[in-house]
């Protein structure tokens, strides 16, 4: 096991990573920047290391040269940021410290959006019509979804968390879309290039958890996460609520292995997530693959008993994959913004006055903020996720419901109410979500 590595990340993946590395007995290195420097997560560090400006989490040389300085084995990248930068992780490999994720040459296949499609269509796992790679220009894009039909979905090649991404209803505003959806991929990820799939519309976002040691691969279940605004996930849980019965395991069941198998072909080494989309007809469909740890993956650590960050850095030590247990029980997570949802979700960064998590059976709170913390304008605006656990979906709500009505938050607006409210409606209620419930159902009475 690593004796020294760089957290090459902020807030609460990096308070996340670093209370693995503890109990582990494994030393921190944690960069920041100027605009983090004063949070209270950072003295749980070993060692802290500036970056300059508030971009330095994304200044390749500058992150790679902190772990340099301090003599780190081993660099744990999160989520976001670099985390899914090919060139940072051979880099990282280059001057001798190990990349806790997939290969650079891993990544680059699967990463890249495009290039998964084609990969997983290869190994029999069904994709959602669209580009065969990259489109290159407009006139090509309206070619293509001339060819599949309207509306159609732009995405960043290597986006994510709903960057770089528009619906196309027409042809006459592809234009204008290809050229929003490149510049806000170019400026997230540094990549601009963009490709084209079908727009299955109300349908649920599912999405499988890996984990491999570059021999064999673990499907470690699937969570549902429809309850999202502009493709911005605010709600996941495991299992998915859409897959349950006899019929929802076997598909399942059929998915998980073609997944394995397809990830086992290119000796998947890491953790990562496949996203399927579940249309009305109950065929799921690939999307993409996250290359890397998600802010979800609480909800699969809670139902399998496995420390994701601890079983990513065995793997990446080069030690064989454990057998994890299979998933029992059910759980929930909610994702506490700074966001004012009566105002458009606006993001309103500012000091937390007062920050309570009360203690609750079956609960866990994940984050990086702690009373007198302020949320900076610069990056996202969570404030921590709320993980309820129980036996079945009915004691998770429950529990979650408790959590929710006891959490105290002081000095900026927060999405409590959203979430006390799906909590209550009776669609959520009932499991009858879909990936266009919230703005249909909710944001009226959010006002």
């Amino acid at each position: 096991m690593f004796r020294r590595i760089l957290v090459a990340n902020r807030g609460e993946v990096a308070a996340r990573i670093i209370r693995t590395c503890k109990r582990l007995g494994i030393e921190t290195v944690a960069v920041a920047s100027a605009a983090d420097s004063d949070l209270q997560y950072l003295r749980d560090a070993d060692i802290v290391a500036q970056l300059p400006g508030v971009r330095g989490y994304l200044n390749l040389d500058e992150v790679i040269n902190a772990g340099i300085d301090h003599a780190c084995s081993a660099v744990h990248p999160g989520w976001g940021f670099l985390s899914e930068n090919p060139t940072f992780a051979a880099r990282c490999e280059s001057v001798g410290m190990t990349f806790v994720g997939p290969t650079s040459a891993n990544m680059r296949q699967m990463a890249d959006k495009a290039e998964a499609r084609a990969a997983m269509e290869s190994m029999g796992v069904p994709t959602i019509p669209g580009s065969p790679g990259t489109v290159h220009s407009v006139e090509d894009a309206i070619g293509i979804a001339q060819h599949i039909g309207y509306p159609v979905l732009l995405k960043a090649v290597s986006g994510g968390g709903g960057r770089g991404m528009r619906i196309v209803r027409q042809q006459e505003n592809m234009a204008a879309a290809f050229a929003e959806a490149g510049a806000e991929a170019l400026g997230a990820f540094g990549d601009g290039r963009l490709y084209l799939e079908k727009l299955i519309e109300n349908g649920r976002h599912i999405e499988f958890q890996i984990i491999g040691d570059g021999r064999r691969v673990q499907v470690l279940g699937e969570r549902e996460c429809s309850i999202q605004r502009r493709h911005q996930k605010l709600l996941e849980e495991t299992p998915s609520p859409g897959l349950i019965g006899e019929a929802g395991f076997q598909i399942k069941e059929q998915v998980g292995e073609q997944i394995a198998k397809a990830c086992e072909h290119i000796g998947y080494r890491g953790a990562g997530t496949i996203e399927m989309l579940l249309d009305a007809n109950g065929f799921l469909y690939f999307m993409e693959m996250n290359t890397r740890l998600q802010v979800e993956h609480t909800v699969t650590e809670e139902v399998t008993g496995c420390d994701l960050v601890e079983a990513q850095f065995r793997v990446a030590a080069n030690e064989w994959l454990a057998d994890f247990s299979p998933p029992s029980g059910w759980a929930v997570q909610c994702r506490i913004n700074a966001e004012n949802p009566a105002d458009g979700f606006r993001p309103q960064p500012g000091k937390l006055e007062r920050l309570v998590l009360p203690e609750i059976e079956g609960v866990r709170y994940d984050t990086h903020l702690r009373e007198g913390d302020a949320i900076s304008p610069h990056y996202d605006s969570m404030i921590a996720k709320v993980i309820a656990v129980g036996s079945d979906r009915t004691q998770a709500l429950i529990r979650m419901r408790q959590a929710l009505d006891s959490m105290v938050i002081v000095g900026v607006p927060t999405t409590i109410r959203l979430h006390r409210l799906l909590m209550d409606h009776p669609g959520f209620v009932a499991g009858e979500t879909d990936t266009g419930f919230l703005e249909r159902e909710l944001e009226g009475l959010l006002v």
